[in-house]
C-alpha cells in the first residue's frame, strides 16, 4: 500500500454516492420525462458518474463526452483547455452537462459559455461534488450530489495526476 492509500480517508462510500446518484437520475426523469436529451460528460473525472448516472435514468439519453482541462496536479491553473470536443451537434437540443466537482467554477463557466454558443434549447448542469468554499465565480449549477469540504478529494473518478479514479468511494487526504 503506498503513502496516499495510507493517508485516504473515506468521505462518502459507494453505498452513499450510488444512493445519491439514483435520487438525481430520478430528479431528472422527472424533469426530462417525454424530452430528448443530450448529456454531455466532462471526461475523465466524470465518467464514473455520469455512467452510473446515465444507468440508473430511465429517460433516453445521447451520450457525449468533451474533454477539457484546467488542473496541474492538485491545482488548478485558470487556464481551460478543450482537449476533446464534441460529437453531437446540440443546437435546439436539451443538454445536461455532467461533471465530477465545482469548487473554483473557471472550467465549468468556460464550458457553459462555451456550448451556450452551440444553440441548445437548454442547457443545465449536474456536479457530484460541489466545494462551494473555494468558488471564485458564481455558476448555477442544477443539480448536486455532495457539498463537500475544501478538502482534495480522490476516488470514484477523482484523481492525483491521473491515478486513483478507480478506488470505488469518495476519499480525502488525511494533512
Amino acid at each position: 500500500m503506498d503513502e496516499i492509500m495510507r493517508k485516504l480517508k473515506v468521505m462518502y462510500t459507494e453505498e452513499q454516492i450510488q444512493k445519491r446518484i439514483q435520487e438525481m437520475a430520478e430528479q431528472l426523469d422527472k424533469d426530462y420525462q417525454g424530452k430528448d436529451l443530450i448529456v454531455i460528460s466532462v471526461l475523465k473525472g466524470a465518467i464514473f458518474f455520469s455512467v452510473d448516472l446515465v444507468k440508473k435514468m430511465k429517460t433516453p439519453v445521447i451520450f457525449d463526452m468533451m474533454q477539457v482541462s484546467s488542473y496541474q496536479g492538485t491545482q488548478s491553473t485558470g487556464n481551460v483547455i478543450i482537449k476533446k470536443d464534441l460529437d453531437e451537434d446540440i443546437s435546439g437540443k436539451d443538454v445536461l452537462i455532467l461533471e465530477d466537482i465545482i469548487d473554483t467554477g473557471y472550467t465549468l463557466q468556460y464550458l457553459k459559455e462555451y456550448l451556450q454558443t452551440l444553440n441548445p434549447s437548454s442547457l443545465k448542469i449536474a456536479v457530484l461534488a460541489d466545494k462551494k468554499e473555494r468558488r471564485e465565480i458564481d455558476v448555477d449549477i442544477d443539480y448536486t450530489g455532495f457539498e463537500i469540504e475544501n478538502k482534495f478529494i480522490v476516488g470514484y473518478g477523482f484523481d492525483i495526476d491521473q491515478k486513483y479514479r478507480n478506488i470505488p468511494y469518495i476519499g480525502y487526504i488525511e494533512e
